[in-house]
């Protein structure tokens, strides 16, 4: 009886076999079935290999031009000093030109502490401690670059101990700017006759030998009188959330 049962189904496999291999009917579905299979899984294939080919090549892109930004950024830096001295040179009518400005992307590792936004240890190779850096965000003064235990340490605009030399408004009224809280900078020792307004500029004049002169810092939005002295609390350009990267000024000349 099993014998005759396993012949049976046998012969019954055979035959739809048989007829899937000779029948139309019969062949057509299967091969509809299996060929959806198959392009499904070359189409998935396909999409796949081209999505990792257009990863590769916009993040190849992306790089390149990233790349070039950070040299259009660094040249056009240089180039703004440069003309600012130029300028200078025009008005004299006597002096040459000699220029040899250092910059370089720096990047920063963590905040000094917990808490304080304004200080941030850098990672700066051949750092020397004896020498005042300044820092520099997307053509903004960003703050400068001190030695803390040997240490780069960065302290932006808003600290109390960044300080350097600027001009403000159209006289070019000197003044000495540093951090005075969370929101703006203070400009001190503005002799009393230079006049200054609100809405003036404030640039670098760099006799500090730490900036160019005529990169910009903020505006003054008041102004004030201490001991024969005009000062001016200037709210900064730079007010960057996520400092990651600045450039550097080794060396202005």
């Amino acid at each position: 009886m099993n014998r005759e049962l396993v012949g049976f189904i046998s012969i019954f496999f055979a035959l739809i076999l048989g007829a899937s291999y000779f029948s139309n009917p019969i062949q057509s579905p299967i091969i509809s079935t299996l060929n959806y299979i198959k392009s499904g899984y070359n189409n998935t294939v396909d999409s796949i290999q081209e999505s990792i080919y257009k990863h590769t090549f916009q993040a190849k892109h992306i790089e390149d031009l990233q790349h070039k930004l950070d040299i259009y950024k660094k040249n056009h830096l240089i180039m703004q000093q440069m003309a600012s001295e130029i300028n200078d040179y025009y008005k004299l009518n006597s002096s040459k030109l000699k220029n040899n400005p250092k910059i370089e992307l720096v990047k920063t590792i963590s905040y000094e502490k917990f808490g304080n936004t304004n200080r941030i240890w850098m990672d700066i190779p051949e750092y020397n401690s004896s020498k005042i850096y300044g820092l520099t965000f997307n053509e903004l003064v960003a703050g400068i670059v001190v030695q803390q235990n040997n240490k780069p340490l960065a302290l932006l605009n808003r600290d109390y101990k960044s300080s350097y030399a600027v001009y403000i408004g159209e006289q070019k009224a000197p003044a000495i700017v540093s951090g005075k809280n969370d929101t703006t900078l203070i400009a001190k020792f503005i002799p009393a006759w230079f006049k200054i307004k609100k809405g003036d500029e404030v640039i670098t004049s760099g006799l500090d030998n730490i900036f160019f002169k005529g990169l910009k810092v903020g505006k003054v939005i008041s102004i004030n009188t201490s001991q024969g002295y005009q000062n001016a609390i200037v709210k900064p350009y730079y007010n960057a959330k996520e400092p990651n990267y600045f450039y550097m000024i080794r060396s202005i000349k």
